[in-house]
């Protein structure tokens, strides 16, 4: 064999306890689990001494805005040093395939605060194929820090086909847009993802999202939508999405299942008792969540839907326009957007957390009204500006969860781990570098929330089994080398919000494919990281 890691402690995927063992890797695979007392060691080229460590699965972040973090950052600790080593892509209905050059150029500039503006990255691919294609060949056809999925955004095929206006479909926009689906899930792609709370994946009337989703059941994905509200109406939304996929047949995943602001305080309980009935059924739902209070999105993504209609350059054109900035005002206030989860907003839970104009760095660890108050001005003048200036281009985090319902969901039979990683700005949330670990060292081992057996189920077999991946998700004999070394006793997230780039202690070896990309807790220059395609295929080309 190539590697024999020795006297691990096993904690294989499926919730089952911990045992001691030998674990022998060849080319890749698993090839040999040897326990104590049964019979003589395996022996490697090399040994791993692993006594005192944790042996799992590879985590997979559910929930990941790497798109072109990937492409531009060969070390790519954020997830790496996490123990990440599969991070599932095009998340929120935007990302940047399927395109063509005119959308290509919106979607850049409308989540030019998830992953800086691309710049300084080549677009040469304009289907979902192509990018998988990219990712397999990037860095001179090494690959990329750690695999990765892909979801099929439906905002950006929305704009393919309808573009950004707030109206249903036409019959011939709506087959295009089955058609793009179609393409994208025979490329590769393991579901469809939609933003609605986002333009203009949000204008969308659910006819035309089951359309879509009844596409993706016929190619074995999922679909997974950031649902139309977490604030006001955030119950009727989930129950939406329920009933949407049982009407096209489709299994769902909710994206980061959260229960956020001052009216959903306690409320987890109805949530997860909505799922349970709907999990009776015979409903195929899955869900994912970050353990951690704040969100965090884009400053622009708070303004009304009509605001935002016609893309960012009309975004720009009505905050200039005095009069149409004060109705954005008013509805953002006083109303509450739907951009805004249909909650009036609250400045002071607004912390400006990177901006794409090094000339506004100042405002970054402040909130909005904290910045108004040093301007002496209103919030909404600072926001307005912030808006203009940096071009759409700021980030935020948003303080408006609820420890108690965070602890619920993550305790369901259905949760799984996702990061919801922004990896832009001078001060991202810190759940981007520290998701995993912070559910290992803070929720596991301080808090007792879940056992270490299943927290790892949690965060390994059961992303595994809504990716329909054969042979990863477990420490078993034939499984692919995909494995995180861990110290239960130390594992804990080093990021925090004031310090949200800081990687994490605890996790000194990550393995893909049988290579180290974590070795003695330093990155090395592997990269292992491939496409991973629907139907479980992975490319090594």
């Amino acid at each position: 064999m190539d590697l024999v890691i020795r006297d691990a402690r096993v904690v294989d995927g499926t919730g089952a306890p911990s045992y001691r063992a030998d674990v022998g890797i060849t080319d890749g695979r698993i090839t040999e689990i040897r326990g104590e007392g049964d019979g003589p060691r395996p022996t490697a080229a090399r040994t791993l001494d692993a006594d005192g460590l944790a042996l799992s699965p590879g985590f997979i972040d559910m929930h990941a805005h790497s798109d072109l973090a990937l492409l531009r950052d060969p070390d790519h600790s954020a997830k790496a040093a996490q123990g990440v080593t599969l991070e599932v892509l095009g998340q929120d209905g935007l990302s940047y395939a399927p395109a063509d050059d005119r959308t290509l150029a919106e979607v850049r500039r409308s989540i030019a605060g998830w992953n800086g503006d691309g710049s300084d990255i080549d677009f040469d691919w304009r289907t979902v194929g192509g990018y998988l294609d990219r990712l397999d060949r990037n860095f001179g056809g090494e690959g990329v820090a750690v695999n990765a999925a892909y979801l099929i955004p439906q905002g950006t095929v929305r704009m393919l086909a309808v573009g950004w206006d707030d109206r249903p479909a036409t019959g011939a926009e709506l087959d295009r847009m089955k058609e793009l689906v179609a393409q994208g899930m025979a490329e590769g792609a393991v579901g469809m993802s939609s933003g609605l709370t986002y333009t203009p994946g949000m204008y969308a009337k659910d006819a035309e999202l089951t359309e879509l989703c009844r596409v993706v059941a016929a190619h074995d994905g999922y679909y997974c939508p950031h649902h139309r509200s977490y604030g006001a109406g955030a119950l009727q939304a989930y129950e939406e999405m329920v009933r949407l996929t049982r009407d096209a047949g489709c299994a769902l995943h909710l994206a980061h299942a959260t229960m956020n602001f001052g009216v959903n305080k306690g409320k987890a309980p109805e949530l997860l008792s909505l799922l349970d009935e709907a999990l009776a059924a015979g409903a195929d739902i899955s869900l994912d969540t970050y353990p951690y209070t704040p969100g965090c999105t884009t400053l622009v993504a708070m303004l009304p839907s009509w605001a935002n209609e016609g893309g960012p350059e009309s975004v720009l054109t009505r905050l200039a326009d005095g009069e149409t900035a004060e109705r954005i005002r008013h509805v953002v206030e006083t109303v509450g957007s739907d951009g805004c989860h249909g909650v009036p907003i609250e400045w002071d839970r607004i912390e400006i957390s990177g901006v794409g104009s090094p000339a506004l760095s100042g405002y970054v660890g402040r909130t909005v009204a904290e910045s108004a108050r040093l301007r002496g001005e209103e919030p909404w003048v600072t926001a307005r500006r912030l808006l203009v200036e940096d071009r759409l281009g700021t980030t935020i985090l948003q303080h408006v969860g609820h420890e108690e319902n965070v602890r619920q969901i993550m305790r369901h039979r259905v949760h799984t781990g996702g990061s919801d990683g922004i990896l832009q700005g001078d001060k991202p949330h810190p759940r981007a570098y520290g998701t995993f670990p912070q559910y290992l060292g803070r929720y596991v081992r301080e808090l007792g929330i879940l056992t270490l057996e299943e927290c790892v189920a949690h965060l390994t077999s059961r992303p595994a089994a809504r990716l329909r991946l054969p042979d990863r998700g477990y420490v078993r004999e034939g499984y692919r080398a995909d494995l995180v070394l861990f110290d239960p006793a130390t594992v804990a997230a080093g990021s925090t919000f004031d310090e949200p780039r800081t990687l994490p202690v605890g996790v000194p070896h990550v393995l893909i494919d049988g290579r180290f990309v974590i070795e003695d807790g330093k990155r090395t220059s592997v990269l292992a990281g491939r496409s991973v395609r629907g139907g479980g295929r992975v490319s090594r080309g």
